[in-house]
Parts: C-alpha cells; structure tokens; sequence
C-alpha cells in the first residue's frame, strides 16, 4: 500500500508550478541534444552528454514529483 504524503496546499502548489516549469524545459533539452549529435562522435562530446545528464535530472524530478503529487494528503 502506498503511504500518503502529507502535504500543504501551498507546498502542492509549489510541487505543482516546479512541475509546470520542468515540463517546459523538455523541448530545449531535445533541442540541445539534437544540437549536440551535431558535431559528430558522441563518446567524446561533451556537450551531449551534458545535455543527457541534464534530461535525465529533470525526467528524474518530474517523475518524483508526479509521485508525490498522487501520494498528497492535503
């Protein structure tokens, strides 16, 4: 059984807006890889494997914040 969350209105809101603002981020994350395949070899490119890193940090967040979200007890 999954544990409820307690959780204030304001601090859903805030988990709900840092939602808002990762999802955003997602396009230009794409972008930035897409950017990055450019310039060939990906084993040694540092700014696609910084780019991944980041998309990885955000699916991450985005995820446990979706958990949180459906676990809240407001």
């Amino acid at each position: 059984m999954e544990e409820r969350e307690p959780m204030t209105v304001e601090g859903e809101l805030l988990l709900k807006k840092e939602l808002e603002i990762l999802l955003s981020e997602r396009p230009k994350i794409s972008k930035e890889i897409a950017a990055a395949r450019e310039f060939g070899d990906l084993k040694e490119n540092a700014e696609y494997h910084a780019a991944k890193e980041e998309q990885a940090k955000i699916e991450g967040r985005i995820i446990e914040i979706n958990d949180l979200i459906a676990r809240a007890n407001v």
